[in-house]
């Protein structure tokens, strides 16, 4: 007997695949010597200025994942089965509209949740400021959240992402798993040359780096897409990159923002 598997779980399961695969490929990379030069934090600082360890971080990410597919579960055995949603057949320019729309949502969504979580004393303290351990991102520390974090900016984010476009599950799994490649590159730390993620959005892996600094805390909220909400509401902090004479780039914001 064929044991199949509905689009709704692998909606939860392959981002999460991918997620390892992905941040995997990653920590390969950074282990070569010749990628020295493309990196935006040395491997010194990586282990120094970090305050958390990556053992730590694994389990972390680990956890929340766990939790979050729970809820995942939860939510679609109460939506109902994906019986015939999955089976239409959609047009090329449906799915790039029902993409545009989710990732619209998704950002519209992560960047107003961030940024609260930032000017709420209590939120960062008792969860924003996990990740925020993490002073020198990399790849599989990119969904380093509190529990809780994770549910209000992923979970629920993702649900309404995905509601609100129309998108059938099956589409889904694409979706979570291109936003979840997003996320990762995002935090990985390596500028390297032909990345398309780099090439094709402003929000990139330098954009988020000066958010993960002191002087950029209170400045490029917005994720994992696009920059617009950071333009609209004056928190979009310019930046170069520069080279750094010991090897690698560093994001450097310009002098008017770093001064104040």
């Amino acid at each position: 007997m064929a044991f199949a598997v509905s689009d709704d779980l692998l909606g939860t399961f392959v981002p999460i695949l991918v997620y390892w695969l992905y941040s995997g490929l990653y920590v390969l990379l950074g282990s070569f010597d010749r990628l020295e030069n493309y990196r935006l934090h040395s491997r010194k600082d990586e282990d120094e200025k970090n305050l958390v360890s990556k053992a730590t971080v694994v389990k972390g990410v680990l956890v929340q994942q766990f939790l979050q597919a729970i809820v995942a579960i939860l939510l679609f055995s109460v939506t109902g089965n994906d019986t015939g949603v999955a089976n239409q057949q959609s047009s090329i320019i449906v799915l790039a509209r029902q993409f545009v729309v989710a990732m619209l949502v998704m950002d519209t969504w992560q960047y107003f949740i961030h940024r609260y979580m930032h000017q709420n004393k209590f939120l960062y303290r008792h969860i924003h400021s996990l990740h925020h351990r993490l002073v020198v991102p990399y790849a599989f520390g990119a969904l380093y959240n509190h529990p809780i974090e994770g549910l209000l900016n992923d979970t629920i984010g993702g649900a309404l992402s995905f509601l609100l476009s129309g998108m059938s599950p099956r589409a889904s799994i694409f979706f979570f798993s291109f936003a979840t490649i997003k996320t990762v590159d995002d935090h990985c730390g390596l500028w390297l040359p032909g990345n398309l993620f780099q090439v094709f959005f402003k929000n990139n892996t330098a954009y988020h780096d000066i958010h993960h600094q002191l002087y950029g805390s209170k400045y490029n909220f917005a994720q994992p897409f696009f920059v617009m909400w950071d333009r609209i509401l004056g928190t979009y902090m310019p930046y170069s990159l520069e080279k750094r004479e010991a090897g690698g780039f560093e994001a450097r914001p310009t002098k008017e923002y770093k001064d104040n």
